[in-house]
């Protein structure tokens, strides 16, 4: 099967180097002191904007576990969103120097992954909606059961959701219903961002997550439909999703729904590949 090249960061992307104030500060998921320094097998991928006050927290409860990196993709924060992920240890920060969208920055993440050779890439939220430690287990399933996708899930056994959501529980199970129609696999929690899954998907040419009109909220959905079409073994595992009295959604109201919607639907229907 043919393979793509993992894309070269654009000039437009730049990489944070540690402040000497900060350079001390131990990287997130790093082994303890005196053991064995070996290569991450994951590279956690935390899209960001204006997320002060909560990077922090999600770099802070990252798991103590050598086998995850943090990289923290800054989408063009007017705060100190880049300098609290470093300073709480992420490994890589990214920044772009113009708001790109959050897809534009979970793909750059992506890329740093594959350039890093990591052969795992996972996804969590840079608002404190997962649990860091959720991680844990959804690589483990994916070991254990040989799976190549974990996507997460609150509304299985084992799966929680904390804080008020406001009315959006009937929205993500509804459009989970129509997602799972659309792709012909039950789907529970097809809104959620979090999921680990093989590097090596992001080679298959039939998926390609550099295409323009992913770079909002269409490319999780994109990922997680092309992914289940592609015949890859696919599993839901639980998780915890929390939503915070503080701060506020993203998103804004039809059009960003539309965006959820429209890639399985576009995708099934041909006009999108």
């Amino acid at each position: 099967m043919a393979t793509k090249e993992s894309a070269s960061l654009p000039r437009s992307i730049r990489q944070e180097e540690p402040s000497p104030a900060t350079s001390m500060a131990p990287a997130a998921g790093a082994a303890s002191v005196g053991a064995p320094a070996v290569e991450p097998l994951v590279a956690v991928v935390i899209p960001a904007l204006n997320e002060v006050g909560k990077i922090g927290l999600v770099l802070d409860k990252f798991p103590q576990d050598g086998r995850f990196e943090a990289i923290v993709v800054d989408d063009g924060s007017t705060d100190a969103t880049g300098d609290e992920a470093r300073a709480h240890g992420a490994a890589v920060v990214l920044r772009h120097e113009q708001r790109s969208g959050v897809g534009a920055a979970i793909r750059t993440g992506f890329h740093c992954g594959q350039e890093r050779r990591r052969p795992y890439l996972a996804l969590l939220a840079g608002d404190d909606q997962h649990e860091p430690s959720d991680l844990v287990g959804a690589l483990d399933a994916l070991l254990a059961g040989n799976f190549d996708y974990v996507q997460g899930s609150r509304w299985i056994p084992g799966g929680h959701v904390t804080g008020a959501t406001g009315g959006r529980n009937f929205g993500t199970r509804f459009y989970s219903i129509v997602f799972s129609l659309l792709v012909f696999k039950r789907i529970t929690d097809a809104t959620n961002g979090f999921r680990v899954f093989r590097t090596a998907i992001l080679d298959n040419p039939r998926i390609d997550i550099d295409q323009a009109w992913l770079s909002s909220y269409e490319l999780e959905p994109y990922l997680l439909y092309r992914t289940i079409r592609g015949h890859y073994r696919v599993v839901e595992h639980p998780v915890t999703v929390r939503y915070h009295a503080r701060g506020f959604t993203k998103m804004r109201g039809l059009r960003d729904w539309w965006r959820l919607f429209r890639p399985a639907l576009l995708l099934r229907l041909g006009v999108k590949h």
